[in-house]
């Protein structure tokens, strides 16, 4: 099992994550969020919910919102807003326990990507979308983003022998807009639309301090040795200079497409 499959992983990270990546995958949620219309009457899934970014603005804007994760732990997050409108429940985004058709509109946000099983994962989606719903899948473009696109590049400059490990397939294949509006329509949706949107992540210099925060969950870091995370750390804090944040700009792509 490769780390980001492993619950336990994500349980023992979701407090930092919400901190860290929360703020950052927020902007793409909204973004994702303004592709549909929603009300007080809109039944919305967030598959994949992590600590709720999307799931939370939805509930903003009103709509009756079910966010699911196979993380107890992210799932605890996610409940502790407290939010009324907000029913979190732990369960498995390949095998959803939800009715057919039950739903207005079907999210995940960068979450179907990183399934073992990413087709069924997205035809989970489809099926329990409502016919003339919608279901909406953020990506990330085959290099990842963040802190991930931040370490591939500076291993590419400091060892440039060695292969950076792979992304999950999910991301591969669904990272090329051709190849996402194809999947999407094989998982049961219809007329998709892909939009590309890239956002700066700022990275506060200040937490290169603690590197295994910002990039302990990727295997390109896990298998380096202290003198090499070290010298990670060092190139790092070289491309910032004199900042104290360090933007690193990812790109997503966000499919929408009706039931």
């Amino acid at each position: 099992m490769r780390e980001f499959e492993n619950p336990d992983r994500w349980d023992k990270v979701a407090q930092h994550y919400e901190k860290t990546a929360h703020p950052f995958t927020a902007r793409f949620a909204e973004a994702a969020l303004a592709t549909v219309s929603l009300t007080s009457h809109s039944r919305v899934l967030d598959v994949a919910t992590g600590t709720g970014a999307l799931a939370h603005a939805a509930a903003r804007a009103g709509a009756q919102v079910t966010a699911v994760d196979f993380s107890p732990g992210m799932v605890a997050r996610v409940a502790a807003a407290g939010m009324s409108n907000v029913d979190a429940k732990v369960m498995d985004g390949q095998a959803l326990a939800l009715p057919d058709a039950s739903f207005d509109a079907v999210f995940s946000i960068f979450g179907v990507i990183m399934f073992p099983d990413w087709r069924k994962g997205l035809a989970e989606m489809a099926r329990v979308t409502r016919p003339g719903g919608y279901g909406v899948i953020a990506t990330w473009q085959e290099q990842g983003a963040s802190t991930f696109l931040l370490l591939g590049k500076i291993r590419r400059t400091l060892f440039p022998e060695r292969e950076n490990a792979t992304m999950p397939a999910g991301v591969k294949a669904l990272g090329d807009p051709d190849g996402l509006a194809n999947e999407l329509i094989a998982a049961g949706y219809r007329k998709p639309r892909i939009d590309r949107v890239i956002i700066d992540y700022q990275l506060d210099v200040a937490m290169l301090e603690d590197p295994e925060t910002l990039f302990g969950m990727s295997a390109d870091w896990v298998g380096l040795s202290e003198a090499e995370k070290a010298a990670v750390i060092a190139e790092a804090r070289r491309m910032a200079g004199d900042r104290t944040m360090l933007p690193i700009p990812s790109t997503a792509l966000i499919g929408v497409a009706e039931r």
